[in-house]
């Protein structure tokens, strides 16, 4: 019998109640085991198991690429990883064509990854799948404003919503997302001013990333905050710059091991020279090994 209380994992209701009392919400991705551990530790509420996986990880030009796979692979590790922390699955391109496969593919994460909630994009083109999907009991959160996963349509990353028409579209699929049943949604790429309007006509909180400070709450990619890539988007803040940290500290283990100064004795086990000697027999230790003949070692020796 375990003598350590289970840590409960925060739902739904608990991200909604600390909307209600005016908490702000933070959300990160997260990709893999250690990490996730890291950010649970940290008390992160939401993590994300973003499609930006492909992106950020997996090497491939955009988002449409990643699979079920992919995602559900990346999902259990950060499900692993945490304990608390409420963890959303990222629903990737055409795995919620139609409701019966939404259904299906987010019951995946939930009963076979363990994630708690998933995210998919669109807001009154997807409102249909969102509410077959809250129906069939599986917390949802929204994604409206740029989506990448629809990035082939749109021809570039850019801020939506500057004009008339363009910013009412927003506003209306922000609405059919929460009509539908989605218990928050993601705002990208959004003025800061139509961010806000959304975010005080919505009774579901907002999680902003390039949307200014009126959200909810905000989110962002775990490799821009920790400053692990090249380049980051205006967006993003860098808390850290791990990059040059890694390649400080990879190129000094390398200048090490050329040089030999690493293992050093912090990192080396020795034996008895008595014992190594009876191995491999009288006055090898004095003589040195040979280059040209190999000394067998007896199957039953324990090495």
């Amino acid at each position: 019998m375990s003598t350590h209380p289970e840590v409960a994992r925060l739902s739904v209701t608990d991200i909604g109640r600390s909307y209600a009392d005016g908490q702000r919400i933070a959300m990160l991705t997260a990709y893999d085991h250690p990490t996730a551990r890291l950010l649970d530790e940290a008390g992160i509420p939401l993590l994300l198991v973003g499609d930006s996986v492909g992106t950020v990880m997996l090497g491939y030009d955009t988002e449409v690429r990643v699979s079920m796979a992919d995602m559900l692979h990346h999902v259990r590790a950060v499900v692993r990883g945490s304990q608390r922390a409420l963890v959303i699955a990222d629903m990737p391109f055409l795995s919620y064509a139609s409701p019966t496969e939404a259904v299906t593919n987010a019951g995946h994460f939930l009963r076979e990854a363990g994630a708690q909630a998933v995210k998919l994009e669109g807001g009154r083109r997807s409102a249909r799948i969102i509410e077959a999907v809250v129906k069939a009991g599986i917390p949802v959160m929204g994604h409206i404003g740029l989506t990448p996963q629809a990035i082939h349509q749109i021809g570039k990353r850019r801020v939506l919503g500057k004009t008339r028409d363009s910013a009412r579209g927003l506003l209306a699929d922000a609405l059919a997302v929460q009509e539908a049943g989605a218990f928050a949604t993601v705002l990208e790429l959004v003025p800061d001013q139509l961010a806000t309007a959304i975010t005080e006509r919505l009774r579901i909180p907002t999680i902003g990333i390039g949307a200014g400070s009126g959200c909810s709450g905000q989110v962002q990619v775990i490799t821009d905050l920790l400053g692990l890539g090249a380049w980051a988007p205006r967006h993003a803040r860098r808390y850290a710059d791990l990059r040059t940290i890694i390649l400080d500290a990879v190129t000094a283990y390398r200048s090490d091991v050329e040089g030999g100064s690493f293992p050093g004795p912090e990192q080396t086990v020795r034996m008895d020279d008595a014992v190594l000697a009876e191995v491999l027999g009288a006055g090898a230790l004095d003589r040195g090994p040979d280059p040209g003949e190999r000394t067998p070692i007896p199957l039953d020796a324990d090495l």
